[in-house]
Formats: C-alpha cells, sequence, structure tokens
C-alpha cells in the first residue's frame, strides 16, 4: 500500500478539539464534520485540502478526548494519512479502527513543510519526502493493519470474519 500526497503541516499537541471543536459533535455525519475539520488550528484547511493529501504534525497528534469524530472529519476532509512525530494512543487506535493510515516518523516531520509532497510505502516501510528527495525507514504495518485497511475498518474487518466462519 502506496500512499502518496500534498502535505498539510501542523505543531506539536493538535488535539481532538483542535481536529474537530466540540461544538459540532452534534452530529456524526462524515461530510458535515469534514467542513469543519481543523478549523480552530486552521480556519481555511477544509476548503483547501484535496482528496490524498496528507496530515504531517509534530508530537501528541490526538490528544484529548477518545472521540472519534476527529478520525472521522480527517478522512471525510479527504486526507490519506497523517504523519507525526507521536500519536497520543486512543487517536492512534481510533485511526487504525477507522482505516486512517497513521505513520510516526520525527525525521520526515522535521525536514517536511506544507506543499510538499510526501510517499509512505506501509509495507516497506519507507516514508519518502519527493520534494526534498529524503527518505526514512519506518516500523512497516503488521499484516493484521492490511486487512483492517483492506476492509475499511475494524467493524467491516470482523464482519467479513464472522462471516467466513
Amino acid at each position: 500500500m502506496v500512499i502518496r500526497g500534498k502535505v498539510w503541516k501542523y505543531g506539536d499537541d493538535i488535539d481532538t478539539d483542535k481536529i474537530i471543536p466540540a461544538r459540532y459533535l452534534n452530529t456524526t455525519d462524515p461530510s458535515e464534520l469534514a467542513k469543519h475539520c481543523l478549523e480552530d488550528e486552521d480556519p481555511t484547511f477544509a476548503s483547501k485540502v484535496s482528496q490524498g493529501d496528507i496530515l504531517v504534525a509534530g508530537k501528541n497528534f490526538g490528544s484529548g478526548s477518545s472521540r472519534e469524530h476527529a478520525v472521522i472529519s480527517i478522512k471525510a476532509a479527504g486526507v490519506s494519512a497523517v504523519v507525526a512525530k507521536s500519536f497520543a494512543r486512543i487517536f492512534f487506535r481510533n485511526s487504525i479502527n477507522r482505516a486512517l493510515p497513521i505513520v510516526e516518523c520525527p525525521e520526515v516531520v522535521d525536514i517536511t513543510e506544507t506543499g510538499d509532497i510526501l510517499e509512505i510505502d506501509l509495507e516497506k516501510g519507507v516514508v519518502r519526502n519527493v520534494t526534498k528527495n529524503k527518505e526514512f525507514a519506518i516500523k512497516p504495518f503488521p499484516k493484521v493493519l492490511f486487512n483492517i485497511f483492506e476492509h475499511g475498518g475494524l467493524m467491516n474487518y470482523a464482519k467479513a470474519r464472522l462471516k467466513k466462519a
């Protein structure tokens, strides 16, 4: 699985309130949540992000509440992956459950800027900043995560496994 996209870069401690402000939690409609993704951090993000773009951030991305709305809004906005120095544990798990690829790679975060093009090869374990022609190793994703992504999330994966059984 190779992901390629334009970068939107943000700093440290982008919590779930910055990803999707609490005032929009009265809906779970992905298209509505997408309109407000990162609104309090960057009011222009939702209107400028394109399908396949990649979020890059500093440490502790997704800290705060355990709301799945944050992951839903990111995916619905068109983001294909998130690369950060580190992730809050609950956001990490919610991302897997919702089939949003996330990658920890502090080295690429340090050299990447908004507008750069990143390429992420999850099977080979490589993140490449195409713009700067720099490549970094990451831990390859295990097969079970690919299965979850291929099924569109944990619930669909579980349903498929139950059908087989």
